[in-house]
This record gives C-alpha cells, structure tokens and sequence, in this order.
C-alpha cells in the first residue's frame, strides 16, 4: 500500500508521525479564514508541525465553495480559493491536495453537478503548479460513479479521487465495496476513519460499523499505490491498531 499519513486534526499528529514514520494531512488549510485573516499565525503553526516530516498532503479549503455553483460569482470564489491552496501545497512541499467535489443534493441535480464540474476541472487544471495532484474528496455524493464520471471526464491525470470511507459509509446506501471498486480506476488517496452509518463522527478504526481491515485489504488489491490518511481526532489507539494488523 502507499504512503500513509495522519491529518493534523489530531493535536499530537506531528509526534505520532515523526515516531512511525509516516506524513502528514494539513488540515489547518480547510478553513478559509485561516488562509486570510489568521495566516500569520497558521502559517507558523503548520511550518512547525512539518518539521522532521518527510512527505506531506494538504487539505484544501471546503466551507461554502462550490465549483458547480449557479452563480458565477460563487464559482470564481471556489477557483480564486482553490488557487491559492494549490500554491500553498506546493510552498508546504505536498504532493497532493485534496478538495470537496462540492455536490449538495438540496442544491444541484446530479446532471448539473456533472456537467459543471467537468468544465470547472478542465479550465482550472492549467493553473495547477508543476508537480501537484488534486483528488477530489466524495462528502455527500450518494454512490461512487458521480465522481468518478466527472474525473473520468476530465481526463488529466492531475485529477484524481480522494475516496473518504467514512463518508461513503454514512451518507450512501452504496456499500464500501462497490465504492472501492468503481472508484479504483481513478484513486490516488483514501480517508480512513469508522462511524456507525448514521453520522460522520470521524471515529477510531475499531469504534463503528465498518470493516477496516477488510476494506483495506481491498484497497491494497485493488490499488496499491493509493496513498492513505488516519483523518480521527484522537489517532493514537488506531495507529496501534494499524501496526498490529500490518496494515502499515
């Protein structure tokens, strides 16, 4: 399996990182304020953290950003936002920046979702710096072939799929299977967490309804070189759980 990496949602993800080996998430970066208002002081922050860190992943603003939007003004908000994320992705040294597909089923048909997104993606990607990969991430997208139609779209492989299982698993009554396998033409990154199918709690391996071991497993047949996040508050206890299944 490739790379792993622990998202800065846990305050102790640097350390945990350092002692195993492994990168990490920035998640400072999903909060746009943070990129404006406080960017002095999140900037110092995340410089800290990559310290002694070997390889890194960045996750882009997502709070009101919508590259499907109806308004033109709103999907010049998401391109202007999603530019300057790429370039502090490449500025942190990570090589992948994952964002929101930005699907709301109160907002968009999943025909408009598609078509638009396929335009947004093919007129941003020329801006993307040298180097750096964008793997939209599935939020409240209900079964797996939405994303993977708009990248498969696309068609630049600078464009890839960030497959976030908790989501799947909480909002889709698509099962996880289905999910790896529509997705694995197009996967380059995985959010790891559990749940209990209900609720998006971000929670450890072994506290929810979903069978890690055996969806990693898939993944490591199915796509070997995806790389993987712990994206869970409190890392530590599943970290263990990693190591002592030889999961990582």
């Amino acid at each position: 399996m490739g790379k792993w990496y622990i998202s800065t949602i846990d305050p102790h993800a640097s350390a945990l990182a350092r002692d195993a080996g492994l990168g990490i998430e920035i998640a400072e970066t999903c909060t746009a304020a943070e990129l404006d208002l406080r960017f002095a002081e999140t900037d110092a922050v995340i410089r800290e953290k990559l310290q002694k860190i070997s390889h890194v992943v960045m996750h882009g603003p997502f709070n009101e950003l919508f590259p499907c939007a109806i308004d033109p003004k709103a999907r010049e908000l998401a391109r202007m936002r999603y530019r300057q994320a790429a370039a502090l992705a490449v500025g942190y040294g990570a090589e992948k920046l994952v964002l929101h597909g930005g699907y709301n089923p109160w907002l968009y048909y999943p025909c408009w979702y598609h078509e638009q997104s396929v335009e947004f993606w093919r007129a941003f990607l020329p801006d993307i710096p040298e180097g750096l990969t964008i793997c939209l991430e599935n939020v409240l997208e209900e079964e797996p072939r939405m994303l993977a139609d708009i990248i498969g779209a696309v068609g630049d492989p600078r464009l890839r799929l960030c497959l976030d299982i908790g989501h799947a698993h909480a909002y889709s009554g698509v099962p996880i299977d289905r999910w790896l396998s529509v997705s694995a033409p197009f996967l380059s990154h995985l959010h790891i967490h559990n749940n209990d199918g209900k609720s998006d709690s971000h929670s450890g391996l072994e506290e929810g309804t979903l069978p890690v071991a055996e969806v990693l497993e898939r993944v490591r047949a199915l796509c070997p070189e995806a790389s993987c996040t712990l994206e869970i508050p409190d890392s530590r206890a599943s970290l263990i759980w990693l190591q002592a299944h030889g999961l990582i």
